[in-house]
């Protein structure tokens, strides 16, 4: 009986201190992102119906109080507060704002509840895409973002490369043969995902350090918040011959674009426990046990000669024996998970990310993807992918979201969603349709129209009511924001700029599976009135953000009907228009260089600037630089870029990218086609009878007869890039407003 007592005393002080504790990381989340504003916003926690989330705002002793049943849906409303009250907008690029000298008053009360109380980020894409590079300081800022955005199951994958250092190397592994397995930083995603092996490594030893060090940060910020993070849980993956090597009986896949996979331990293998369990013995050592694991076995594989029933159970029992109350985290993407995987699992003991649910929904509504009866009884969260590659471009589907987000309150097939996902490839761009997501678990039935809720946006983004900013955001918001059903392009209209030149160009990178949905009139247009608009707002950082983001998609816009112009007059052989056309391109490509200059976010020497910053010796530096080139570039080797299609996939309009790759590129094609013009012309009255085709044989003649632009070996351009070092910025160049309205008068001039 005495020791039932004390047990109990000692659960209500556990239950004591964590709720202190977490009073405590909202009001240090305040002071983070709302300097000098201790104790002037009240936190007030309050016990609920697990079953819900909920946050209110109302009045306490002349404060604005905040009261939720935990630390995340405390950081929600305080976020709702500064947006809806105070005017302040916190977003990727402007993550700090001192609170208003005079708070305002909350009138009543507000009040908002979910019961989609698992809310996801991340893909692992998002890591190699985005993140291979952050160091504490900047994921600080993203904890902090998904706290005020409701995130409380985010995906941790930051240094599981140790736990496999550490397992292959009890499994007799080299140093050498684990480095040539496991990726490069800006590849490990892909290597996680069973796609490649070794491309972009080995890595340093300093590397696994350095990143454990970072994981343990990370992991400490989530659960002080009171976030789950979701670790990485094994799945069968190990070096492609292992085989050979250890005597496992394993199944492979195809090569991925050119590289080698890595195999697939089969479940019947006798070895199979004993590997799982020296996987989670490390991981477990090193960053503790979750709640959660993310596997995703057989990944992008197609049909393979696997009982997948069996393999589940397997992969479910070797995660319950490192924690018997966790569960399974599976992407709900192409054929994953099989049929046959989810009937062998226990409902409940699985959860599925609907990754595309904005476009491609596979949980029952009509999509290309639709299983008819979706999930079965498996408990499922719908996903948000919107981005790819981590192309920069504004782009979304407010439509599609919002309205396949209200069927699930009515649709049978939803009965067993329990939240919603953020699985975007690429972080850090269109922050409105990552709000409108952020928000939609929050509104119950009252879901607004994309028109009224883009109006609140806006206001709540500038701190104004400013009638050209808003009317800019709705012609976005009817056009370029609302990819239509049925278009089922992955991410944003790729600029012009960034591809490949050719005769027929359109998609920048292989499977974009781009078609033409909005006028380029009206992104101009937005531009023009965003101008209008400036006078008022400059300033405002989220504005001039918006600003030359809105500017840039409407030169890039431009810039493809320019690429037409050029390309129209060259078919015509309308030499001197061609000259002008071509031209004026470049010309616009430029100027999108130095548009892009005045902001961090859109320049190359971010990118650059983060990768050598990990570095600890020369050569560290050197490698991390060169796989952040190559990532945004050709992506891969000749093999891959050329016939793999992956080249160009992560482009990007950044400055620096612009001038020193993209350019020199479209240069050498205008060049090429001038000079193919210049000697169709024929012989020059001066050297009549003497031209380059004067000896032609009658097959060569008519062979030219026929139309064929230049062949250029691209790839011999763009690999001494990714060879390069140093020599870009991440400190702004140039005046945002001013640029942009520079840009707008060039766009005014063609």
């Amino acid at each position: 009986m005495k020791r039932i007592l004390i047990s109990a005393i000692l659960s209500i002080l556990s239950i004591v201190s964590v709720s202190a504790a977490s009073d405590r990381a909202a009001e240090a989340l305040l002071e983070r992102v709302c300097p000098g504003s201790k104790g002037r916003i009240v936190f007030n926690r309050i016990k609920s119906d697990p079953a819900l989330d909920f946050f209110e705002i109302d009045m306490k002793g002349g404060k604005p109080r905040i009261s939720g049943n935990n630390s995340v849906s405390l950081a929600v409303g305080l976020n709702w507060y500064l947006k809806y009250c105070c005017g302040i907008h916190l977003s990727w690029n402007h993550m700090s704002q001192p609170l208003p000298e005079v708070l305002p008053v909350v009138s009543g009360k507000v009040r908002k509840e979910t019961p989609l109380t698992m809310r996801y980020d991340f893909n692992y894409c998002t890591f190699s895409y985005s993140m291979p590079f952050w160091d504490w300081s900047r994921w600080e800022k993203e904890i902090d973002w998904m706290a005020l955005h409701g995130i409380n199951m985010p995906l941790a994958i930051v240094g599981m490369e140790s736990a496999w250092r550490n397992m292959l190397r009890r499994l007799g592994y080299s140093d050498k043969e684990i480095g040539d397995f496991i990726a490069g930083p800006a590849f490990i995603a892909w290597w996680a995902m069973n796609n490649l092996e070794g491309w972009g490594g080995p890595l340093p030893q300093t590397w696994y350090a350095d990143r454990e060090q970072l994981q343990k940060k990370i992991l400490a910020r989530m659960n002080n918040l009171g976030m789950k993070p979701v670790l990485p849980g094994y799945c069968g993956m190990m070096p492609h011959d292992a085989d050979s090597r250890l005597g496992l009986n394993v199944v492979k896949g195809d090569l991925w674009n050119g590289y080698t996979r890595p195999s697939n331990l089969l479940p019947t293998d006798p070895r199979f426990d004993e590997i799982a369990d020296i996987y989670y013995d490390e991981l477990t050592k090193l960053y503790g046990k979750s709640h959660y694991y993310s596997m995703d076995p057989f990944h992008e594989m197609g049909d393979v000669e696997v009982d997948y029933g069996a393999a589940g159970k397997k992969l479910m029992q070797a995660m319950k024996r490192c924690n018997p109350d966790s569960k399974w985290v599976i992407q709900g993407w192409t054929e994953n998970p099989r049929p046959q995987l989810l009937d062998a699992i226990k409902p409940g003991e699985i959860v599925i990310l609907d990754l595309f649910s904005e476009c491609r929904p596979m949980w029952g509504i009509p999509s290309v993807w639709k299983r008819e009866n979706g999930y079965g009884d498996h408990v499922w969260l719908f996903c948000m992918l919107e981005n790819f590659g981590a192309n920069v471009g504004l782009h979304g589907r407010m439509d599609q979201l919002i309205d396949n987000f209200r069927q699930t309150k009515t649709n049978p097939l939803a009965s067993n969603l329990k939240g919603i996902g953020l699985t975007m490839e690429g972080s850090g761009n269109n922050p409105v349709m990552f709000e409108l997501m952020c928000e939609l678990p929050w509104l119950g039935n009252d879901i607004p129209s994309r028109h009224d809720w883009v109006d609140q946006y806006v206001r709540a983004r500038y701190g104004a009511d400013d009638p050209d900013a808003l009317a800019a955001w709705r012609i976005l918001a009817d056009g370029i924001y609302n990819c239509p059903l049925g278009n089922n392009q992955q991410g944003p209209h790729e600029s012009i700029f960034c591809g490949r030149p050719s005769e027929y160009n359109f998609q920048v990178k292989s499977w974009s599976k781009m078609r033409n949905y909005y006028d380029p009139a009206s992104t101009l247009e937005a531009a023009r009135l965003m101008a209008k608009a400036a006078s008022r707002l400059k300033g405002n950082d989220n504005f001039e953000y918006d600003f030359v983001d809105i500017t840039r998609q409407a030169l890039a816009d431009q810039g493809r009907r320019q690429y037409q112009r050029a390309m129209s007059d060259y078919r015509t052989f309308s030499r001197k228009d061609f000259e002008q056309s071509s031209a004026r391109f470049l010309e616009m490509l430029l100027m999108q260089d130095r548009l892009l200059a005045t902001r961090p976010e859109f320049r190359l020497g971010s990118w650059i600037e983060a990768a050598r910053s990990i570095g600890t010796t020369p050569a560290e530096k050197d490698q991390y630089e060169w796989n952040a080139r190559t990532q945004i570039t050709t992506w891969g080797n000749r093999d891959c870029a050329d016939k793999g299609g992956l080249r160009d996939y992560a482009n990007k309009e950044w400055q620096g990218l612009l001038k020193d790759f993209y350019y020199p590129r479209w240069q050498k094609w205008w060049q090429a086609l001038a000079d193919q013009m210049r000697e169709d012309a024929g012989p020059r009255p001066d050297a009549l009878g003497a031209g380059p085709n004067a000896n032609k044989t009658s097959s060569e003649l008519f062979a030219m007869a026929l139309p064929a632009a230049p062949l250029i070996d691209w790839y011999a351009m763009e690999e001494p890039w990714t060879l390069l070092k140093g020599g870009y910025s991440s400190t702004p160049e140039g005046d945002p407003v001013r640029t942009a309205l520079e840009a707008l008068s060039l766009m005014n001039n063609f």
